[in-house]
């Protein structure tokens, strides 16, 4: 009997990243594995495997003719994380064939991330310790002068994904009230997840800390701009997690600039961040260089739920782990590469 094939295609990522030893194992005992890490796939070794391959694992380009040399194909797994451009996905859903990612494999490494980013910026911590290297320090109630206590504040959560909801479950020891914004989550699943719903501008005007984990979309790019920043409450802190574009980012750093509230983020509009971007100099700003999710539990994480997922899908059973592109969304998302982590 012919063994099922998955062509490897996982640049930027390389399987020795995703996979630990044991995972890998799995992988090759359910197919033959045609792998290339070296960048993309080139075409001549796609062309050559997709007749009789079974799963891509990577973010191979697969427009619909393509996808019509591939009979056999029943999923196209993206371990980047991301829904690309460069695949049909209206000749997917037609087909039956799996569009996934295990995006969620990076959820709570980056809440983590954005819990300690919140609270350091609620107490002062970082600027403390740069005042006091900087013999500028000043102690007791005085050296607190703007702080706030973390646990008790009402903290708003702008997009319940992956990444928000994983945020939420580590605001339970603080007994926050937590309010919540995202136009793709409906209020029942939010008020059963204990949180409360409320209009985005509510939001923005009541929330003691602010979190922003919404993805980009083509209705969304910039829409936390000039006008919703200034609805931000005077001594606020606000934490941008997922995507700068959502942000009017001049705007966000003038008002960090003018001490309306405190700001930290892991993203920028340009990364590398340029030598001589304002960012860099701005007080009240705590800069984290796009490394919240870069942590090898979480590229493991990857690996760990692309293969569960295959190992279903290749004895005839619906993915359970990863997340599926849908009709009514994935058109609407606006991702893009990232640089290998």
């Amino acid at each position: 009997m012919t063994r099922p094939l998955i062509l490897v295609d996982p640049a930027p990522r390389t399987l020795d990243a995703i996979l630990r030893p044991r995972t890998r194992t799995r992988l090759e005992a359910v197919a033959d594995l045609v792998i290339h890490e070296d960048g993309p796939m080139p075409d001549a070794v796609v062309d050559q495997h997709l007749p009789r391959a079974a799963i891509v694992m990577g973010q191979t380009a697969l427009d619909a003719d393509r996808l019509a040399r591939a009979p056999h194909l029943r999923a196209v797994m993206n371990v980047e994380t991301n829904f690309l451009d460069n695949v049909d996905y209206a000749a997917c859903f037609a087909r039956g064939i799996h569009v996934l990612t295990p995006g969620g494999a990076f959820a709570e490494v980056v809440a983590e991330t954005a819990l300690a980013i919140a609270i350091d910026l609620a107490r002062g911590i970082g600027a403390a310790d740069r005042a006091m290297r900087a013999g500028r320090e000043a102690y007791g109630l005085e050296g607190n002068a703007g702080a706030f206590r973390f646990a008790g504040s009402t903290v708003g959560i702008i997009g319940y994904g992956d990444l928000g909801r994983a945020f939420h479950a580590l605001l339970a020891p603080f007994r926050c009230e937590v309010i919540v914004h995202d136009p793709w989550v409906p209020d029942y699943v939010l008020e059963k997840a204990g949180c409360r719903p409320v209009a985005l501008d509510h939001l923005l005007a009541t929330a003691r800390v602010i979190a922003v984990f919404a993805g980009v979309t083509a209705e969304n790019t910039g829409f936390l701009d000039r006008t919703r920043l200034g609805m931000i409450r005077s001594g606020s802190v606000f934490v941008l997690m997922s995507r700068a574009a959502v942000v009017d980012f001049p705007a966000l750093i003038d008002l960090v600039r003018a001490g309306r509230f405190r700001a930290g983020t892991d993203v920028f509009p340009e990364e590398p961040v340029p030598p001589d971007d304002p960012v860099r100099g701005l007080d009240g700003m705590l800069l984290s260089a796009h490394r919240a999710g870069a942590l090898p539990d979480a590229l493991h994480e990857i690996g760990e739920q692309a293969v569960a997922d295959i190992e279903l899908i290749l004895r005839g059973l619906p993915p359970m782990v990863c997340r599926r592109a849908q009709p009514e969304t994935v058109g609407r998302m606006r991702s893009k590469p990232v640089a290998a982590t």
